[in-house]
């Protein structure tokens, strides 16, 4: 595998580099890095922030899913692209106007905002969930990038997740968030492909779309079976669950602040084509990888190489990559993955070390110096918690995912839609979106219906029900 060690370690290089360039467009301001100075151009702002949404994720969690389901796993595609698009379509444009209105750094900033002045309890509030299940989230980039270096090289998984905490650092303090940005557009077209690659070989081994069912069929007919069987809430929630997973992007940090960095919000508009340009074929490439790969690696699960590995499953697209492909293009393509991950959870550190400096101790606001201390501090949180958290990547990533869609989601949407709410009611909001979002994982009701959907209802409940009580308060008084 030398070829794959060279080609892996000069492409890294060169991804790398395309982040630390922006060394030279950087300010030394807050401002710049935590938003790249609101100046960000639609088509960058849109490749970096589909290959953030979708590195980690995507390429190792989504693969596994499809792996263990089967073609069922289109319905996951399809509703999460249309839930992404809602959000696209209403929650974006606002987030882009608003934040830039109120020069607010972090999506906490904005949701505490109100009336001109800051609500201090909800902004800290808002920065605490953030520095808490963005730094889960971050664990799990760090997991993914590791599946690529262990497939690879052999390398523990430990050594994976080290290397990829120190490339996070120097990203971070090559740029901020710009660098992020210009690593992810530069690392987005190895992404997709090493997905078309990958589909074009398993086409040619298996001979196409008919032998490939035919496969799976031989394995597990429920492997063909376009609906989950037994679901206890029926097709209709299950579908509705997932549109919500994709619709939970509006309380991602990570993701919103390029949206908050992008020139204008009638880039949008412009930005909203290059996303779903990219996001759609490379969502159902990554089903189809999936898919092949059940067919030719059917006993992956007992394989030497998957030991020690939380979710063997996991290690779909790393294998197909060195059992489909040329050494020499093995290391591209998993430079390409680990550099996804690692430039995702980049963003994730970024993100969490601007909640640290903005929002929990704001006395930090305009200290270059504590923004990369705390982008430190959060990347060593990270990684102990990819090290020692039993969750797979998928798990760790739409625990994250959920619990901040439903706490901090909830209530951006009240507030970018101008709805009045007090910040007790903000608050038990959160705290009730999170903990039901917690709940329903553990609950077993997941594979029926998606997490974010009960976390995100009953987060408004709390919201209809506290806004009903004012309304009637305020009836009685008027009476008296």
């Amino acid at each position: 595998m030398e070829p794959a060690f060279w080609s892996f370690g000069v492409i890294l290089l060169l991804i790398t580099l395309a982040g630390v360039a922006s060394f030279l467009r950087r300010r030394r301001s807050t401002g710049d890095y935590l938003v790249a100075s609101r100046a960000v151009p639609p088509w960058l702002s849109a490749l970096s922030a589909v290959a953030t949404n979708n590195s980690g994720f995507m390429f190792i969690g989504m693969i596994a899913y499809s792996y263990r389901v089967g073609i069922e796993s289109l319905w996951m595609a399809i509703a999460w692209i249309l839930g992404d698009l809602t959000a696209w379509l209403f929650v974006h444009p606002r987030v882009r106007e608003q934040s830039g209105d109120l020069r607010a750094k972090t999506l906490s900033g904005l949701i505490g905002h109100h009336g001109g002045e800051e609500d201090r309890v909800l902004i800290a509030t808002c920065g605490v969930i953030t520095f808490v299940f963005l730094g889960v989230y971050a664990a799990g980039q760090f997991k993914a990038g590791s599946l690529a270096l262990h497939a690879l090289f052999g390398w523990d998984m430990w050594v994976g997740i080290t290397i990829g905490m120190i490339v996070v650092v120097l990203y971070a303090f090559a740029g901020g968030i710009r660098a992020s940005i210009w690593t992810d557009a530069a690392q987005s077209f190895v992404m997709i492909g090493t997905m078309l690659m990958i589909l074009a070989a398993s086409w040619l081994r298996l001979g196409g779309p008919t032998a490939l069912l035919d496969n799976l069929r031989e394995q597990d007919p429920a492997l063909v079976s376009w609906t989950p069987e037994q679901l206890e809430f029926g097709m209709g929630f299950y579908f509705l669950g997932l549109m919500f997973g994709g619709f939970g992007a509006v309380g991602q940090p990570q993701i919103m602040v390029r949206y908050m960095a992008i020139e204008s919000r009638t880039a949008i508009t412009r930005a909203r084509l290059w996303y779903f340009v990219y996001f759609v074929p490379f969502f159902l490439a990554s089903v189809g990888v999936g898919l092949c790969s059940r067919a030719l690696l059917p006993g992956l699960a007992d394989m030497a190489v998957a030991g020690g590995v939380v979710e063997p499953t996991e290690l779909a697209l790393p294998l197909m990559t060195r059992e489909l492909l040329p050494p020499f293009v093995v290391g591209i393509s998993l430079a390409g993955l680990f550099a996804a991950t690692m430039s995702t959870a980049d963003s994730q550190v970024i993100v969490c070390s601007g909640a640290v400096t903005q929002d929990i101790q704001p006395r930090w606001q305009r200290s270059y110096g504590a923004s990369r201390g705390a982008t430190i501090a959060v990347a060593a949180l990270a990684l102990a918690v990819a090290l020692y958290a039993p969750e797979g990547v998928f798990g760790l990533v739409l625990i994250a995912w959920s619990a901040l869609a439903a706490s901090l989601g909830s209530v951006l949407l009240l507030r970018i839609f101008h709805l009045p709410f007090s910040t007790p009611t903000a608050v038990v909001m959160m705290g009730v979106g999170f903990s039901t979002v917690v709940a329903w994982h553990y609950a077993g009701y997941d594979d029926d219906l998606f997490k974010l959907l009960p976390g995100l209802t009953a987060a408004l409940f709390i919201y209809a029900a506290a806004r009903s009580g004012t309304v009637l308060r305020n009836a009685v008084r008027r009476k008296r």
